[in-house]
């Protein structure tokens, strides 16, 4: 557990990296959750529930930390991005390389699924982007 507290804090800091996209909080959210995830699955059942517990954990703080139309796709990208990162962390780094790819992952994975989801927001199922014209105007005869 003593190697784990460094590499969740370093998982922390490097997910504050999305912030400046705007999609700070489901990045944090991923990067944590698919950090602790990582942790828990790991003492449950070795590298296979490391990657579970990234997963399940990332997909909830994706969730948890995006805005109110964007969370099942901030959840998607957190899940997979975590227990895929875990999953390549291992074999780069072991159990300390695990918890830092499925932070990493994590926090690409929610930002991501955050970002995809605010761009499909303004447009139509045919492609065309919506427009705001609800003004009146006012004609003289």
């Amino acid at each position: 557990m003593k190697i784990s507290l460094p590499a969740l804090a370093l998982g922390v800091l490097i997910s504050q990296g999305a912030m400046a996209a705007g999609d700070g909080t489901a990045a944090l959210g991923g990067g944590v959750g698919g950090a602790l995830g990582n942790i828990v699955g790991q003492q449950l059942g070795g590298s296979t529930g490391a990657a579970v517990g990234a997963g399940l954990g990332g997909a909830a703080g994706g969730a948890v930390g995006a805005q109110r139309g964007n969370r099942a796709e901030a959840a998607i990208g957190g899940g997979v991005g975590s227990a895929g990162g875990s999953l390549i962390g291992n074999r780069l780094g072991g159990t300390t390389g695990s918890t830092i790819g499925a932070g990493l992952g994590g926090a690409a994975g929610g930002a991501l699924g955050n970002n995809l989801a605010d761009d499909e927001s303004g447009h139509r199922s045919d492609g065309k982007k919506h427009k705001g014209n609800n003004k009146h105007k006012n004609k003289r005869h």
